[in-house]
């Protein structure tokens, strides 16, 4: 088993705490996993861990750290938009503590992907971004997604019909749920822009990201579920941007898609799959 050490590093004058996953021999790149949503880093089913541990053994040093205010880490929790100096401060921690290391892969699962996209480009010792399922939300986007990948399943489902015809269908909640997702898919669209030196953080969360990714020349593996709203809904912001479908086209971006998999990648074959993705993925790449 590969060598595990904890560390403590400083970040806005407070202490964040890290794991760093040793291999036999360093290679010159690690990944860095960032942990997204109020979770340390352990991860959903030890997911990070378990990660973590299949890469270094395939020869990848791994750090996996707890953001300011959760986990072990001191400080106020912050969302996703606010980590900058975070990952910042755990790319200098990872790289002084593994001389060998000369370039980082950022790796993080749906607004932990974001928040890879969000620093990525402005950090030239970044030179990849695993992302899985990223966090694309709006109300607009999240209602059609709602409605195409909910409802409509809905209307074939064996045990929507059985309550309609045994009488146990609640209708009225369910039309009032209805027209409330209608009204939102119908709001405003996301405004286009142009590339930009800096992302404008006015922009709507898909259009920021897609700056983001923009600026970001550099290889990316991107990793789908197929029964997650979280990436149905982030399919379908492609899907209506051409945009976002030049960048997913690019060759420097590998695009993976699991499609029995959840959100979190609950079932050990999932998680397994995925790290098994990851450390080809560096393997060919770096």
């Amino acid at each position: 088993m590969a060598l595990e050490t904890a560390l403590t590093f400083p970040c806005r004058d407070q202490q964040l705490v890290g794991i760093i996953h040793h291999p036999e021999i360093e290679g010159k790149t690690g990944v860095l996993i960032i942990v997204g949503g109020p979770q340390y880093r352990v991860g959903s089913h030890r997911q990070f861990v378990l990660l973590a541990r299949h890469l270094a053994n395939a020869g990848v040093t791994v750090m996996r750290f707890d953001v300011g205010g959760m986990g072990d880490s001191q400080g106020q929790p912050r969302d996703f938009l606010q980590i900058d100096a975070d990952i910042r401060a755990a790319i200098d921690a990872f790289m002084a503590n593994c001389p060998a290391i000369q370039q980082v892969v950022l790796w993080g699962l749906c607004d932990a992907a974001s928040a890879a996209l969000f620093y990525g480009y402005q950090d030239s010792r970044v030179k990849g971004m695993v992302l899985l399922n990223p966090w694309v939300f709006t109300q607009q986007g999240a209602a059609k997604t709602y409605l195409k990948h909910y409802y409509l399943q809905r209307l074939v489902s064996k045990d929507f019909w059985r309550k309609v015809l045994s009488l146990k269908f609640d209708y009225r909640a369910s039309l009032l749920s209805l027209m409330g997702l209608l009204q939102q898919a119908a709001g405003g669209t996301a405004k286009k822009s142009t590339a930009i030196a800096k992302v404008d953080a006015n922009l709507p969360l898909p259009a920021r990201m897609r700056q983001c990714l923009s600026q970001f020349n550099q290889p990316v593996l991107l990793i789908l579920s197929g029964r997650d709203l979280t990436a149905d809904e982030f399919k379908e912001v492609v899907k209506a941007d051409l945009e976002w479908q030049a960048l997913l086209a690019k060759p420097s971006l590998r695009r993976q898609d699991l499609p029995e998999a959840d959100h979190t990648f609950a079932a050990a074959a999932w998680r397994e799959q995925v790290a098994e993705w990851t450390a080809a993925w560096v393997r060919d790449v770096f």
